[in-house]
């Protein structure tokens, strides 16, 4: 049998993308030179990649952007939502240019490059999303490398070696390690972001933080909350012995059902307290775990800022900011749980509360960032249930 032919990239390319499928896709990279392996998704904001790209929840992601002029503000120190970015690599249409913006400090590929990250340019990212929304969101490896030199089965080898993000606990991974107070309020043009101002005073949230993303605690503190952080790890005891008046549940990446091996027990004492609580994305997922309802992989996941869903008490529709890869099974919700919210895209749950105590939680991003702010008096909601 005659040997397999080298695959070799086309004259100027220096990045490619490899999925699991075989499929070659060939760019120009930027950032990092390397390999990054994980599954590939597309987000279709127009706006706000630097806080994507810190977005915990993107952990183990490569995120194809659907609008084609990405860096084209730059980058700058204050629109990030964790201290580094926590997707794998970025891919998009057009190539890098001098930002122009009078925030940025540095150029996009700069600061992917300064924080290992790798990108991929001149990819149709038309063509791969609307593979995405046909075929799922596959596993793939992205990679850079300057003289245009990729061993192409070994890309690929390692793209079908990936075991996907079904099963995988990420929360872990990103959490932090010891309990934190949370300083500062949201961010103003010429004032950057406000302190936290007479915290004694205030009702306290403690937060369980499965991966999340600094702008809830900016909206908390808006709200008139004292917030402390405690890791995914925390115990239940461990919360409580914080005296919370109300408890949050953070957003995050990776499998519910993993992280839940560890996070639903907690969750159960928690409810068993009588203490109001509220949930974000995975933690949104998480309560329902903890009630009895289940959860399962999407198909292609909601990644957006332009998500409408319905609020079902009123009829009222939400534009909102999701970002998540399952979903909570409605028909699962137990009796004490009733659905509030549902996604105007595909039927899917979008919220619950619970019937006989103070629990509610959402799948969207009621904090954007980026996004609409259709959903900010959610955090009006809890906290002000906290002094009712």
């Amino acid at each position: 049998m005659a040997d397999a032919k080298p695959i070799s990239a086309p004259e100027g390319a220096t990045g490619v993308l490899v999925l699991a499928s075989g499929d070659v896709l060939w760019g120009r990279g930027f950032g990092i030179e390397g390999a990054a392996v994980g599954e590939v998704c597309f987000h279709t904001a127009m706006t706000g990649y630097q806080e994507i790209m810190t977005d915990p929840s993107f952990a183990g992601q490569i995120i194809t952007f659907t609008f084609p002029h990405i860096g084209n503000v730059g980058a700058n120190p204050d629109d990030i939502e964790a201290d580094e970015p926590h997707a794998l690599g970025m891919i998009v249409r057009e190539d890098v240019t001098e930002p122009s913006n009078f925030r940025s400090v540095e150029r996009l590929d700069d600061w992917m490059r300064r924080h290992n990250r790798i990108g991929l340019a001149g990819i149709d990212t038309r063509a791969l999303t609307k593979r995405i929304r046909a075929g799922g969101a596959p596993n793939g490896v992205i990679a850079h490398d300057a003289d245009g030199v990729f061993d192409i089965p070994a890309l690929l080898a390692q793209a079908q070696g990936w075991p996907g993000l079904e099963g995988m606990d990420l929360a872990i991974e990103v959490t932090r390690e010891t309990h934190g107070g949370w300083e500062g309020g949201l961010w103003r043009l010429g004032f950057g972001y406000a302190e936290s101002a007479g915290e004694d005073a205030r009702p306290h949230v403690v937060a369980i933080d499965y991966g999340s993303k600094h702008n809830i605690f900016r909206n908390l503190v808006a709200a008139g909350a004292k917030v402390s952080v405690v890791p995914a790890t925390a115990t239940a005891a461990d919360v409580m012995a914080l005296a919370p008046d109300g408890i949050f549940l953070s957003n995050g990446p990776g499998d519910p059902a993993a992280t839940g091996a560890y996070a639903v027990p907690v969750i159960r004492d928690l409810l068993e307290t009588g203490k109001p609580l509220f949930g974000i994305c995975l933690g949104h997922q998480l309560l329902a775990l903890a009630v009895g309802a289940e959860t399962s992989k999407m198909f292609q996941g909601h990644r957006g800022a332009n998500h409408p869903v319905q609020r079902l008490s009123d009829g009222v529709v939400e534009i909102t900011s999701m970002n998540h890869g399952f979903s909570v099974l409605s028909e699962t919700l137990p009796a004490n749980a009733k659905a509030t919210h549902v996604s105007l895209f595909d039927g899917s749950n979008a919220g619950l509360e619970l019937t006989d105590r103070p629990v509610f939680s959402v799948q969207y991003h009621p904090e954007a960032s980026p996004g609409p702010q259709d959903s900010l008096y959610l955090f009006e909601k809890f906290v002000g249930s906290l002094t009712a």
